[in-house]
């Protein structure tokens, strides 16, 4: 069947050039319009030419850091559901010690000739990293999204989580609870979301006690269970009767490090996670946390991407979501003083 240009722009109620410039997939066309034209193809009978055919299903890579926090599998579970109703297969890749990296999966995917690329605590949430491999893409007009990890310096759709706010509502419910010897457990500091929580932590601590955090109170390590534990045990040594953890994975090994000194939570000392994993509530005791919202960025990281692969360009602006204090059985009041050097007096 001939294609007639004058039919589906009746149909649709544009020009036979925004018709034209549809089909051959040309910019300057709105979502919107776009739309209109190829529902008018539908209606008509008209076999959609391949291109858009292929862009209809296309591929949308997921680059993830890993799936052994839960944290990030509950990122793609929404991110893939959202793309699946869109009509777009979905690419997770994932990254393991000694397997593929960032830049080995941007090379794959681009070979796919993937649609689009989602980021979720990639290599942009390092603030040593270099930005070139994103400016690339940019450059490319690839549309990206990265989710958590602000970089100013790329300008690409950006949400994060408010981890500024997140230590400060963490700080203030301990601070309720009579504790003022509060540390904190947090990834390494080249990291944005560690930077930012850190920043968060200090300020509170600054402006409810009146007082500067000491360095020691402060403990940069890995965001696993064994980067917990061994900044817990540091932060124990320095009498700290409350701690803040970057993870949720950490505050099980901050729990495990209490335990393991004969001392008990929250009665002795009080830990409260960030994340809010789907384990936290089966935790024992059940782990108080920070909820940072995933199915909302997950869901606007999607429409920003979808927005740019449609030619409808946004802000570069980074959008914040709020989190959110979960309280549960992991903190409690302030009732021992510990000793430095792990000796507790009671």
């Amino acid at each position: 069947m001939t294609t007639r240009l004058a039919d589906i722009a009746a149909h649709a109620g544009v020009s036979e050039a925004t018709v034209s410039r549809v089909l051959n997939a040309k910019p300057g066309v709105s979502p919107a319009t776009r739309q209109a034209v190829l529902s008018a193809l539908d209606v008509l009978g008209y076999e959609r030419p391949a291109r858009l055919r292929q862009h209809h299903a296309g591929l949308i890579g997921l680059i993830v850091p890993e799936l052994s926090n839960p944290i990030f599998p509950a990122f793609a579970e929404v991110i893939e559901s959202s793309l699946t109703m869109h009509g777009y297969v979905t690419v997770l890749c994932t990254q393991i010690p000694g397997g593929m990296r960032e830049d080995d999966y941007i090379e794959l995917l681009m070979e796919r000739d993937v649609s689009g690329i989602v980021f979720v605590s990639g290599l942009h949430a390092d603030s040593t990293a270099d930005r070139a491999r994103y400016v690339r893409l940019i450059e490319s007009r690839l549309p990206v999204v990265l989710v958590n990890g602000y970089r100013p310096d790329i300008e690409a759709p950006q949400i994060s989580n408010d981890d500024v706010a997140s230590m400060e509502m963490a700080v203030d419910h301990l601070i309720a609870l009579g504790h003022r010897r509060i540390g904190l457990a947090v990834g390494q500091d080249r990291f944005v979301p560690s930077i930012r929580k850190t920043e968060g932590f200090r300020r509170r601590i600054a402006r409810s006690l009146g007082i500067e955090v000491p360095n020691e109170l402060v403990v940069n390590s890995l965001f696993t269970v064994e980067g917990g534990h061994a900044a817990a045990q540091v932060l124990l040594d320095n009498g700290c009767t409350a701690i803040c953890c970057g993870s949720d994975v950490m505050a099980i090994g901050a729990i495990r490090a209490t335990r393991q000194r004969g001392l008990r939570v929250p009665e002795d000392v009080s830990v409260v996670g960030f994340d809010d994993s789907p384990f936290t509530p089966y935790l024992d005791p059940a782990l108080t946390t920070i909820r940072q919202p995933v199915r909302e960025m997950s869901l606007a990281a999607v429409g920003m991407l979808l927005e740019e692969i449609n030619g409808s360009k946004g802000p570069k602006a980074e959008l914040l979501y709020r989190p959110e204090l979960v309280v549960r059985s992991s903190t409690g009041p302030a009732r021992v003083t510990l000793a430095v050097a792990g000796e507790t007096s009671g």
